[in-house]
């Protein structure tokens, strides 16, 4: 079996691992290689290479049943990549799920109060409603209490 060897480290050249510039780099040639394979793994899944090592493919998604449909046709999917540029050592692909990022939300402006013919007819409402809890929520909405 042959060494296995960085495919995104040039011939010659000798790099700290702790460098800044390193990781730095690593990570762009991985964006790189995720843009390539992407369109190659299952959809509708926006896949993420988060490390190519030694024959090893890690990546990460967001939706476990792809995740699962990934793990399970494993071997079909590294015959199909081995044959791309750069991947001709690749031998195992690990998936991992990826925590889905969510965008911080706008706070909510602030409730204007309600007039006093709302609070009247909410009032009003809650004497009719048969069940206490409606009859309840109702009554604390007409008196604006959170």
């Amino acid at each position: 079996m042959s060494e296995p060897s960085n495919v995104f480290q040039q011939k010659g050249q000798h790099i700290k691992t702790g460098n800044l510039t390193f990781l730095t780099t690593q990570v762009t040639q991985w964006k790189q290689l995720t843009k390539i394979i992407q369109p190659l793994l299952p959809q509708p899944e926006q896949w993420q290479v988060v490390c190519y090592q030694h024959g090893i493919l890690i990546i990460t998604g967001e939706n476990q049943a792809m995740i699962s449909q990934l793990s399970y046709l494993q071997s079909h999917y590294v015959a199909q990549l081995a044959q791309l540029e750069g991947l001709k050592e690749l031998r195992k692909i690990q998936v991992r799920l990826r925590n889905k990022i969510l965008a911080p939300r706008e706070p909510s402006p602030p409730s204007k109060p309600l007039s006093s013919e709302t609070q009247e007819q909410l009032r009003s409402a809650a004497e009719y409603v048969s069940d206490p809890k409606l009859s309840q929520a109702l009554l604390r909405l007409a008196s604006n209490k959170k």
